[in-house]
C-alpha cells in the first residue's frame, strides 16, 4: 500500500504565494517522478509540473511556480509565486512508485484545494 498525503492551499490574493507539500509513504522501492496536477470543474485534470528524469511546468505556470523533491524523504512541494485567479482549482500530487522489483504504480494523493481572490 501506498499513500499521498497532501497539505498546503488555502485562500490566497492575486499576486500572493501559496506553498504545497506532498508526502509518499508506504511499500515503497523507488519514485520514479512525482508531480502536480490541477482541476478545475468541468476542465480535465490539467499536468501542472512534474518531477522526474527531467522537471517541466506547464507553460501558463512557468517562472512563477517551482517544484521541488527531496528524494530521501519521499516528498515534493509546489512553491506558488504571483498566483493568479485562474491558477484557482484542486491541486492533486501524483506519484509513479515502484513497489517491488516489478510492479509500479500511479498513486494520487487526496486533493488541496487553492483559491486566488480578492
Amino acid at each position: 500500500q501506498v499513500q499521498l498525503v497532501e497539505s498546503g492551499g488555502g485562500l490566497v490574493q492575486p499576486g500572493g504565494s501559496l506553498s504545497l507539500a506532498c508526502a509518499a509513504s508506504g511499500s515503497i522501492v523507488s519514485i520514479l517522478s512525482m508531480n502536480w496536477y490541477r482541476q478545475v470543474p468541468g476542465k480535465e485534470r490539467e499536468l501542472v509540473a512534474r518531477s522526474g528524469t527531467t522537471i517541466g511546468y506547464l507553460e501558463a505556470v512557468k517562472g512563477r511556480f517551482t517544484i521541488s523533491r527531496d528524494k530521501a524523504k519521499n516528498t515534493v512541494n509546489l512553491q506558488m509565486n504571483s498566483l493568479k485567479p485562474e491558477d484557482t482549482g484542486v491541486y492533486y500530487c501524483n506519484a509513479v512508485i515502484a513497489t517491488s522489483g516489478k510492479d509500479r504504480g500511479t498513486y494520487w494523493g487526496q486533493g488541496t484545494q487553492v483559491t486566488v481572490s480578492s
